[in-house]
C-alpha cells in the first residue's frame, strides 16, 4: 500500500501489528509509520472494522434496538454501550449508504412505482417517499416533513440526480401533486398512471421499514430518521435475492446470494 501521508510507494512492512491485528508499515521517503486503518474513518476505533460493519448490519437488517445490538455483541466478547452503537450509526452508516448508491447509480428500470408512507419523528407524522421499478428494485427513498408539491418534486429531483434518465412511466396514487411534479421534474414525455393501493406493489414493500423502526417507538430526530430509512432500503435492495418480482428462489440459492452480498457489502464498507 502507498503511504497515506506523502503518497510514496516506497513502503516496507514491519514485523509488528497493532493491538487489533492490523499490519504496520514504514514509509522510506518520509520515515513515518502507519497501519492499515490510518487516515480512514475507522482510525482510533477500538474494535475491528468488520465488527463495526456487523453492528450496522444488525441495526438496519433486523428488528433490533440499540440495546439489543449491544447485548448481542456482548455474547461475542465485545463490550460497548447502546450509545456507542448510536454513535457508529451516525458516523459510519452514511458512508455505507453512499457507497451502495454510487454502485447502483443508473441501474433502474423504465417504469417507476411510487408511494409515500408515514413515519413518526418526535411524535409527529412525517412522509417517507419510496419508489421501486417494475422488477422490484429500489429507485430511491426520501423523508419529507410535508406531503405536498415541494416534497414530491424534491423526491423526483433526488431520483433523477441519482439515476440520470427519466422513466417512461410513473405509477402512483391519486395525490394531487404528482401530475405537476412529474411534468416539471421528469419531463412531459413521462407518462403518469394512477393506480389504486391494491394494484401498486410498492405498498407491500413499506413493511420492511415499518418493522425496522417499531422497536425504537419512532425517531427522535429528523436527520436520524432520514439516515436510518435510507440505509434500510439501500441495504435491503443490495441483499435482495430476486432479480425480478415473484421470481422463485430456492433456500440454497437465497443463502448463497445472501452470503455473497454480505461479502460485497463489507468490501464496500471498508473502502468508504
Amino acid at each position: 500500500m502507498d503511504c497515506p501521508h506523502c503518497k510514496s510507494t516506497r513502503v516496507s512492512p514491519l514485523q509488528r501489528k497493532t493491538s487489533l491485528g492490523y499490519g504496520v508499515f514504514r514509509c522510506k521517503s518520509c520515515r513515518r509509520t502507519f497501519n492499515e486503518r490510518t487516515v480512514t474513518p475507522f482510525n482510533f476505533i477500538e474494535v475491528p472494522t468488520d465488527i463495526i460493519f456487523q453492528v450496522l448490519l444488525c441495526r438496519v437488517r433486523y428488528k433490533l434496538s440499540y440495546r439489543d445490538v449491544a447485548e448481542c455483541f456482548l455474547l461475542r466478547g465485545f463490550q460497548f454501550t447502546h450509545e456507542t452503537v448510536r454513535d457508529w450509526e451516525e458516523r459510519f452508516l452514511p458512508h455505507l449508504t453512499e457507497q451502495i448508491r454510487t454502485k447502483r447509480k443508473g441501474q433502474v428500470g423504465k417504469v417507476w412505482l411510487i408511494d409515500e408512507t408515514y413515519v413518526r419523528v418526535k411524535g409527529v407524522w412525517c412522509y417517507l417517499y419510496r419508489g421501486i421499478d417494475e422488477d422490484g428494485n429500489l429507485v430511491d427513498v426520501r423523508l419529507s416533513k410535508t406531503r405536498d408539491m415541494d416534497g414530491t418534486k424534491a423526491f423526483f429531483a433526488q431520483s433523477i440526480e441519482l439515476h440520470g434518465d427519466s422513466p417512461e412511466k410513473v405509477a402512483a396514487d391519486g395525490l394531487a401533486s404528482y401530475p405537476r411534479a412529474i411534468e416539471e421534474e421528469l419531463g412531459k414525455a413521462t407518462e403518469h398512471e394512477v393506480r389504486p393501493c391494491t394494484a401498486n406493489p410498492v405498498e407491500q414493500s413499506h413493511r420492511c421499514i415499518k418493522h425496522r423502526y417499531y422497536p425504537t417507538l419512532g425517531f427522535g430526530e429528523f436527520d436520524a430518521a432520514q439516515r436510518f430509512c435510507r440505509a434500510v432500503d439501500e441495504v435491503g435492495n443490495f441483499l435482495r435475492p430476486r432479480s425480478r418480482m415473484a421470481e422463485f428462489v430456492c433456500l440454497h440459492d437465497r443463502r448463497e446470494r445472501f452470503l455473497k452480498g454480505i461479502k460485497e457489502l463489507e468490501t464496500l464498507f471498508q473502502t468508504a
